[in-house]
């Protein structure tokens, strides 16, 4: 007992690491490692578009000190950010100096902030003291096979102590080292998520293998995230048309691995250099040239305050889901999905036509369980090309009975009406409005 609330209390203010913190809390990340020791066939680093959310992408690199400037700076403008990560560009253990380096200077000037990194692993189990010495305590590796043979279809070549190593050889190199990586993390007492990336047609059955083998070495919670390939984008798996997986088919492969272990499903691929709550990005607001013309004011009083309030308001929050959930079972009834526009905060909050991504709730008896978000295109955008955002929009939750919005005007609601989907205006908390919602779906069902 004692040692889970030691464990919630490590994990309550990171919105990656908990789903109930990614409402409130945000993150930022630092891009200052651009080199990188494998190649992966869903990775084109060289690919920007300030528009693109997706790992390995970035529109500036930094130095060490200008990341720490940056991390004061954002500290001090948005006091909920608790987090600051290194993911890339590259591969934060190819760039050690600069990683590290960067940590330092964080951790002298900012020790209330959460370091954090994500690796592929290869250079791992050589950095796991100095790691645990600068006091990282959530470590993120991208595992995407536990068999080499899968491993050569994902990986055309590993860079390994100053050799190249392609196919299944490459493979079997990246998978020992990501094994021996995460066992001494183990070992270390330092938090470990797992990303894997869902390819349908490769690793998508193997991933359930993938999720038995880390929950024995010690991984605290599986990351499933689906393949982005747009042939765009200048991926091999892009150019070779190689499709990511379809919502229905993630949230299968992520419903047989939860049983196993604690399962993410908030993660939003986030870019190398992205800024805010999981969800938003305001790394457009802090480019290099605004962000080194500020001049840091980090008050970590201040900040502190303002995580009292948020941690006050998510009291008052439980209470009210508590509330919400404690009511009459409905037996024998079906769930359903439901599609929720939210700013954050656990509440229904955000206009149809504002909204960029959906999070998805599976709704039953007295049960609402987040099982994903969808991004979309945005509804409103001065009459510019709102059917095409609509047909993408309904192509997102086409599988979902409702949508809880704040707000919505009369055209969307009238074609959702004849897509089937019902939509419900409130400003509430999620969960309470879901049950409403589904209360009287299961009343006209009945009739």
């Amino acid at each position: 007992m004692e040692r889970d609330e030691k464990l919630q209390e490590r994990i309550a203010k990171h919105p990656c690491y908990s789903e109930d913190a990614h409402h409130h809390y945000a993150r930022m990340h630092v891009a200052v490692a651009p080199a990188c020791n494998i190649q992966c066939n869903y990775c084109n680093r060289k690919y920007d578009c300030a528009n693109e959310s997706r790992p390995g992408v970035v529109s500036e690199l930094l130095t060490p000190e200008e990341a720490a400037h940056k991390a004061l700076v954002i500290g001090g403008k948005i006091p909920q950010m608790t987090v600051v990560g290194i993911a890339g560009p590259g591969d934060p253990l190819a760039n050690p100096e600069k990683t590290f380096r960067t940590f330092e200077l964080i951790a002298a000037q900012a020790p209330d902030i959460k370091l954090c990194l994500s690796t592929n692993g290869l250079m791992l189990p050589d950095y796991i003291d100095r790691i645990k010495q600068l006091n990282i305590d959530h470590v993120t590796i991208t595992i995407n096979m536990v068999d080499p043979e899968i491993g050569a279809l994902i990986y055309p070549w590993v860079h390994y102590r100053r050799k190249r190593y392609t196919g299944i050889e490459g493979a079997r190199i990246l998978h020992e080292r990501q094994m021996e990586g995460l066992q001494a993390l183990k070992d270390a007492d330092i938090l470990c998520k797992v990303n894997s990336v869902m390819i349908p047609g490769i690793n998508d059955h193997h991933l359930v293998e993938v999720n038995r083998v880390i929950r024995e070495k010690g991984a605290f919670l599986h990351n499933i995230m689906p393949l982005i390939s747009a042939p765009e984008h200048g991926t091999h798996f892009g150019l070779t048309g190689q499709r990511g997986p379809t919502p229905k088919e993630l949230k299968e492969v992520q419903d047989n691995c939860s049983g196993n272990m604690k399962m993410m499903r908030h993660c939003r691929q986030c870019r190398a250099d992205a800024v805010g709550l999981l969800g938003e990005d305001r790394s457009q607001e802090f480019s290099k040239e605004k962000f080194l013309e500020m001049a840091p004011e980090y008050d970590m009083e201040q900040r502190a305050t303002v995580h009292e309030g948020i941690e006050k308001f998510k009291e008052e929050l439980k209470v009210a889901k508590d509330k919400a959930l404690a009511g009459k079972k409905i037996a024998n009834s079906p769930k359903v999905l439901v599609a929720v526009a939210t700013k954050g905060g656990g509440l229904v909050n955000q206009h149809f036509g504002h909204a960029k991504e959906f999070q998805i709730y599976e709704v039953g008896g007295n049960e609402v369980r987040f099982v994903g978000h969808r991004k979309i295109d945005q509804y409103c955008q001065g009459g510019y090309s709102e059917e095409a955002s609509f047909e993408h929009i309904m192509k997102a939750i086409a599988d979902c009975k409702a949508v809880l919005v704040s707000k919505i005007g009369n055209c969307p609601q009238e074609k959702l009406q004849e897509a089937g989907i019902k939509t419900v205006e409130a400003y509430d908390v999620i969960e309470k409005v879901a049950l409403e919602f589904y209360e009287q779906y299961v009343k006209e069902l009945g009739n």
